[in-house]
C-alpha cells in the first residue's frame, strides 16, 4: 500500500443529497408536498415517503399530469416540490409546466433526475441535454445546477424560500464532494479557484471536471480561473463580467448542448454588458449521446479534466 498517496476523494450523487434534503425540509415545513412520477426509488423522494406518506403523492407514469397537480397544489398554499427524469420532468411535460406553472407563477419546485451524458448506460433516450434551454426560456422559470452533494442540500432548502417555479437538475452518477464551496446563494455565482489567463464558467458535475482541469493546465503553465455559476437563471451578471474581464477570455463547460444551456446564457450575459472577449462553448455541439459508462461518456465528448484542458491548450495555441 502508498502511504503517500492522497486519500480517495468522497463522491455522492447530488439525487441522494436531494432525496435526504427534502426529508430535513418535510420536517420544518408542514405545507410541503411532494409528488413523483414512479421513480422515487431513483430520483430519492422515497425518503420523504417513508418519513411523510401522508404528504406524498406517486401519479405514476404520467408526468403532465404530475405538472397539473403540482400547480393546483401550489395554487392552494402548498410548497410543491415533484420529481421524476429530466427527460420526462423536463420534456415531456413542458407544456403543462409552461401553461399551469409558469404562466401562473405556481410556488412548484421541479427537481429532475438523471440529466445528461451521466446517465450513461441508459443511453440517447434519457440523457436530456436540452433541458436547461427549455426551462431558461420560460418566463419566472429560475434554473439551479448545483456542483455537489452539499450545495444540493443547500439549494433545496434555499429554493423554497422563494416564491414562485425553479427547476433543478440533479444527476444520477456519484461525484466529487467539493470541500470549501461557498455557501449557496440563489443567483449568486462563487469563483472555486482563482486564475488569470482563462475563465472557466461551468455548473454541476462539470465542476469538479473543471477544478481538475485547471490543476493540469497550472503543470503547463496556464493559470485557469473557476467559476461555479450553480444558478443559471439568474444568472449572476456582474460576476461573468468581472470574471471575463480579469482573465480577457472564457471558456464555458456544460454537460449540456451549447445551443441554450450556459453558454448562451453566458454569451448574452457578456454581450448586454459590453465585455468583449474572446469566448467559446464548450459542450454538446448538436449531437446526442452514445450508450456507455458515464466516465466514459464523458472522455470521449472531451468533458472530462484531460479533454478540458486539451480544449483549452488547442485554443490558447490557436
Amino acid at each position: 500500500m502508498d502511504r503517500t498517496a492522497p486519500p480517495p476523494v468522497k463522491q455522492e450523487a447530488t439525487r441522494a443529497a436531494y432525496g435526504r434534503a427534502l426529508e430535513a425540509l418535510g420536517h420544518q415545513r408542514a405545507d410541503l408536498v411532494v409528488l413523483d412520477a414512479d421513480l422515487s426509488g431513483s430520483t430519492k423522494t422515497r425518503v420523504f415517503a417513508q418519513s411523510f406518506p401522508d404528504r406524498f403523492f406517486n401519479i405514476g407514469v404520467a408526468e403532465m399530469n404530475m405538472a397539473g397537480y403540482a400547480a393546483g397544489l401550489a395554487l392552494s398554499g402548498k410548497l410543491v416540490y415533484c420529481s421524476s427524469f429530466a427527460m420526462f420532468a423536463a420534456g415531456k411535460a413542458w407544456e403543462p409546466i409552461r401553461q399551469s406553472i409558469a404562466i401562473t407563477n405556481a410556488n412548484v419546485k421541479i427537481v429532475a433526475s438523471h440529466a445528461g451524458l451521466t446517465v450513461g448506460e441508459d443511453g440517447a433516450s434519457h440523457q436530456m441535454l436540452e433541458d436547461l434551454a427549455l426551462m431558461r426560456v420560460l418566463p419566472n422559470m429560475r434554473v439551479i445546477v448545483p456542483a455537489d452533494s452539499r450545495q444540493t442540500e443547500a439549494a433545496v432548502a434555499a429554493i423554497a424560500e422563494v416564491d414562485g417555479p425553479c427547476y433543478m437538475r440533479v444527476s444520477r452518477a456519484a461525484t466529487p464532494i467539493l470541500e470549501d464551496l461557498p455557501p449557496f446563494e440563489l443567483g449568486r455565482a462563487d469563483v472555486v479557484r482563482e486564475g488569470s489567463d482563462i475563465a472557466l464558467i461551468t455548473c454541476g458535475v462539470e465542476v469538479a471536471e473543471c477544478m481538475k482541469a485547471a490543476e493540469l493546465l497550472a503543470e503547463q503553465g496556464v493559470q485557469a480561473l473557476v467559476l461555479n455559476a450553480a444558478t443559471i437563471k439568474p444568472l449572476d451578471d456582474a460576476k461573468v463580467a468581472e470574471v471575463a474581464r480579469q482573465c480577457g477570455r472564457v471558456m464555458t463547460v456544460e454537460e449540456h448542448q451549447i445551443i441554450g444551456g450556459l453558454g448562451e446564457a453566458v454569451a448574452s450575459s457578456l454581450a448586454q454588458s459590453g465585455v468583449s472577449v474572446p469566448l467559446r462553448l464548450h459542450g454538446m455541439k448538436g449531437e446526442f449521446g452514445q450508450t456507455g459508462p458515464a466516465k466514459n461518456l464523458l472522455d470521449h465528448y472531451r468533458l472530462d479534466a484531460a479533454g478540458i484542458a486539451a480544449e483549452v491548450q488547442s485554443w490558447l495555441a490557436s
